[in-house]
């Protein structure tokens, strides 16, 4: 559904973009002593150059099949004007701290499109006000009205944004005329964006891990080499870490976890903890979804499967360490014993920066450390028997197929059955593993599809459900 028509020449349909190919760096970054120049620009200027040629050999990136590589650059384009961004999920945590940053920026970057869910339409009609946003999308046709209210409010006698509204709303926002999609959307909803931002030939600053943990062989069909950026701050940290070698050269990944609100407990004394307990993360300020998914490190676990197709490392070469102060957000071990580790404070607006600007580093992105002040950085192997969540997503990250896509449904199932009381702390791992269980091995020898994905992630979300109200009843 589309409301109100778009200004001319800026229509909802995306327009026909040749695919392009990614540029090698010599180095990782643009060339400082060239004053004047900046690699990233408006999306217009884009499409009027010759695309470059492709790597010439795998020792300039870190290989074919990986979906990031901090070596290659996908779009490069040269001029002084601002990067044209969409932002999906702009009222949400990813999303808000990603227009704090382009407000502090707007020579560097300028917000074409925002998407939202629906539920907090005054906040999404104050963005698009303030960004000059020219479309606006929301997932809920029900709230058009409202929206339609709140930008009234904030425009006055100006002419609104066009409004697109429906559950494939994102998905066409994603296909619309800029340089970079920014994926902040929260669960599977955020595949279709992810694959209508790749389609169109768009630069995709991803932010939502489960695009690529329910449909990593659709997005790897689509992906070209440099088109992805990741903007978790763990993958942005190893994404920064592998510019400093090749492939060739990579040992192991290390994933490093906070720890979540349990760090140090047994099995035995999670059986009892509460939601609100749960909810009590140490280090990060989220949503309650990603919050207890911390609390049992299924965060981590999606995090491993993640890492794994974005970087083409085998799972016995991504290691999972405790690290509570969560300075330290991800490291690269290389075979000649070196470790690189990327730190900062925590705060997304680090890598969401990453995500926008790379191969350029956006100045004051986030706060950095003050090394006149003494700190200690404390590192702990994982326990795998309290937490069991990371060895089952190597499990089905192995797998492959449809085997996440049941895992993270049967987790969110999960998850909010745990918030509503039905399940145990414990039982959210209980649970998910008897879904996977029963699951089994996906068919091989033929081509995933969404159908397949929509298809399994039903059953698991109605198997555990099942479940847990089998548990809740034994509970009662």
């Amino acid at each position: 559904m589309s409301d109100s028509p778009a200004p001319s020449g800026h229509g909802s349909e995306a327009p026909s973009t040749p695919r392009r190919h990614a540029l090698t760096l010599a180095a990782p970054g643009p060339d400082p002593s060239t004053p004047g120049t900046r690699t990233g620009a408006r999306h217009a200027e884009s499409t009027h150059r010759t695309p470059q040629g492709p790597p010439s050999g795998p020792a300039t990136g870190l290989a074919t099949r990986a979906l990031a590589d901090p070596h290659l650059v996908y779009d490069p384009v040269v001029g002084d004007g601002p990067k044209d961004v969409v932002i999906l999920g702009s009222t949400g945590s990813i999303g808000t701290q990603a227009i704090d940053l382009v407000l502090r920026n707007p020579d560097r970057f300028r917000v074409t499109g925002l998407s939202a869910n629906g539920g907090r339409v005054a906040l999404l009609a104050e963005q698009a006000h303030r960004l000059g946003a020219r479309t606006v999308a929301v997932a809920r046709e029900d709230v058009v009205p409202a929206l339609r209210e709140a930008l009234s409010a904030q425009y006055g006698a100006e002419r609104l944004p066009e409004i697109l509204a429906g559950p494939d709303a994102a998905t066409q926002l994603a296909a619309s005329d800029c340089h970079t999609v920014l994926n902040g959307i929260t669960g599977s909803i955020g595949l279709a964006p992810t694959l209508a931002a790749l389609e169109a030939g768009r630069t995709l600053a991803l932010a939502n891990k489960e695009s690529l943990i329910v449909g990593g062989p659709l997005v790897k069909a689509l992906a070209e080499p440099g088109q992805i950026i990741p903007v978790d701050s763990e993958h942005a940290a190893l994404f920064q870490a592998l510019a400093s070698g090749t492939r060739a050269d990579v040992r192991k990944l290390v994933v490093t976890a906070s720890g979540g609100p349990f760090r140090g407990r047994t099995k035995a004394q999670l059986a009892d903890v509460t939601v609100e307990d749960a909810l009590a993360h140490p280090t990060w300020a989220m949503g309650p979804v990603i919050t207890i998914n911390s609390a049992t490190l299924v965060n981590k676990g999606l995090e491993v499967i993640e890492a794994h197709l974005l970087y083409d490392i085998p799972f016995d070469r991504i290691e999972v360490v405790v690290h509570p102060q969560s300075y330290v957000h991800s490291m690269v071990e290389f075979t000649d014993g070196s470790t690189i580790a990327q730190a900062t404070p925590p705060d997304m607006r680090g890598p969401i920066a990453v995500g926008l600007g790379w191969p350029e580093r956006v100045p004051d992105a986030a706060p950095a450390f003050d090394w006149s002040k003494a700190s200690t950085w404390e590192f702990f192997p994982l326990d795998n028997e309290a937490f069991p969540s990371v060895n089952l997503a190597r499990h089905v990250g192995q797998l492959a197929g449809t085997a996440p896509a049941v895992f993270n449904a049967a987790n969110e199932e999960c998850v909010e059955a745990f918030r509503a009381g039905a399940l145990p702390f414990d039982g959210i791992m209980d649970t998910v593993t008897r879904v996977v269980d029963e699951h089994g091995t996906p068919d091989t020898g033929t081509s995933l599809t969404v159908a397949d994905v929509l298809e399994a992630e039903t059953w698991a979300r109605t198997r555990a459900r099942q479940l847990a109200a089998q548990t809740a009843e034994a509970r009662a």
